[in-house]
């Protein structure tokens, strides 16, 4: 079935924003502290704090855990579902999502493969930028979007690679031209399409913005990845491209040391990111959007890890917005 037959299906069955949870997601558009058009959610509190999952490693455990955990939001990873994007998984997750009152924020996908992240195979590897994958990247996103709008997910994100610094690189145009056609194919959607950080300075990030020129356009911050690829500090990085941001992923990490090798991830804490810095900054541009932790462990650890996360990231939040009041 063709992405645009599907989303008519969907309409006719009902199946688009018909639940609680995808009514409080219904898409307006508002502008961002950039004074731009761009779709915005309603549902949600300012700044709340949510959790990166993969409802692929079994739907009802995950949502359950999320609810468990004491989150109001999600942020969902969905490349183990390329190719598989229908009404019926649909329904499936929209159902736990109601069941535990889950509000989804973004959907993102960055396959398919390969996939190498680090320094030496990353660039050839990564996004839209290589020719060699861009094509089926770009239609995986779409299908994301197709899908996502069935939920009543307002952004769609990924990771668009190592986009040329040097404008005049053939890549760089053809990357501009690929993520220009990925955010015109959201807003039919009526989505946000989210450019995350990490492969690119803030300074690239922010000239690829103004050169694809599409009001739907945004950032995906990720405080920790600015620092495991040796771009940016996430604090100097907001001042950059602040205004622009409409998703947060809340990640710690510490500068690279092998030339090879990203730097490494850690509990939030106890890495280099000041989110003090970070929140503080985007409160004052006006971000409202969710707080996203993401912890790059599993099992146990990851989800004790993910407790102290949330504690160590509401004080914080609590002092910022109770200053501001």
């Amino acid at each position: 079935m063709r992405r645009r037959e599907f989303l008519q299906a969907a309409l006719g069955t009902g199946l688009l924003y018909s639940s609680p949870v995808a009514k409080a997601l219904s898409v307006g558009w508002g502008r961002s502290s950039a004074g731009e058009s761009v779709p915005a959610s309603s549902g949600i509190a300012p700044m709340a704090l949510g959790l990166l999952v993969k409802p692929s490693r079994g739907p009802e455990v995950v949502f359950s855990r999320v609810k468990e955990l004491g989150f109001s939001t999600c942020f969902l990873s969905l490349d183990d579902y390329i190719g598989k994007f229908n009404k019926s998984l649909a329904q499936e997750l929209q159902g736990l999502l109601n069941k535990y009152e889950i509000t989804p924020t973004a959907a993102e996908v960055v396959g398919p493969g390969p996939l190498k992240w680090n320094f030496t195979e990353g660039p050839s590897t990564i996004g839209v930028v290589p020719r060699a994958t861009r094509t089926a990247r770009i239609d995986a996103l779409k299908q994301t979007s197709d899908f996502a709008k069935l939920l009543g997910i307002s952004c769609v994100q990924t990771h668009c690679g190592f986009i040329p610094e040097n404008p005049g690189d053939p890549l760089y145009e053809e990357a501009v031209l690929a993520i220009r056609e990925l955010a015109q194919y959201c807003a039919g959607n009526e989505q946000s399409f989210l450019m995350e950080t990490g492969q690119e300075t803030p300074t690239t990030l922010l000239r690829a913005i103004k050169d694809v020129d599409r009001p739907n356009l945004g950032v995906g911050l990720d405080t920790a990845n600015l620092i495991l690829y040796g771009k940016a500090n996430p604090v100097d990085a907001v001042d950059i491209i602040g205004p622009y941001v409409r998703s947060v992923h809340a990640k710690d990490g510490r500068w690279p040391t092998d030339p090879s090798k990203l730097g490494e991830e850690v509990v939030i804490g106890k890495g280099l990111v000041d989110f003090d810095k970070v929140f503080t900054k985007l409160h004052k541009l006006g971000y409202a959007g969710a707080i996203t932790i993401e912890r790059e462990t599993s099992g146990s650890q990851q989800i004790e890890d993910v407790r102290q996360e949330k504690i160590y990231l509401e004080r914080i939040l609590k002092q910022i917005q109770s200053s501001s009041t």
